[in-house]
């Protein structure tokens, strides 16, 4: 059982999976463009990957450009800006741990949004970008249950 966060309203949010070529940066664009002017949102890796281009093809779908997303792991992002997130919501098993043990010595609250890779789906094309489009799906649910105030305000 995951505890209840400590921040209700973060002002800034760190998306984090294994590689940071999928989920993490589709999640992070998915969460900017839904609040661009009062959110800061970034994305993070354990390792890096290469940018998947069904990733790229899946966001352009719903007019949000990841292309030009550079994978980095949590050590380029902290050597970059620093790793000063109210929140760090992990999507894969590997990237959760390392948040946890990133947040021994941060202030940060760690989420646990467990999140199907869909580079694991095989079959036509259209059968991949289902995947990635699910993926999306099941983010945006997430993403409007935990950012919205009760009463039903989004932040």
């Amino acid at each position: 059982m995951v505890a209840p966060s400590r921040v209700h309203h973060p002002q800034s949010v760190l998306f984090a999976c294994a590689l940071n070529s999928v989920r993490s940066p589709m999640a992070a664009s998915l969460l900017q463009h839904m609040f661009p002017q009062t959110l800061y949102v970034k994305s993070a890796g354990v390792r890096t990957g290469e940018l998947d281009p069904f990733a790229v093809a899946t966001m352009a779908e719903l007019g949000q450009d990841i292309s030009k997303h550079r994978p980095m792991t949590f050590e380029d992002l902290d050597d970059w800006e620093g790793l000063n997130f109210d929140l760090i919501i992990t999507l894969s098993p590997e990237a959760h741990h390392k948040a946890l043990e990133l947040t021994r010595t941060l202030a940060a609250d760690v989420e646990y949004w467990p999140t199907p890779d869909p580079t694991n789906v095989e079959g036509s094309r259209e059968q991949r970008m289902q995947a990635y489009r699910d993926v999306c799906d099941d983010l945006v649910l997430r993403m409007r249950k935990r950012f919205t105030r009760s009463g039903g305000v989004v932040i």
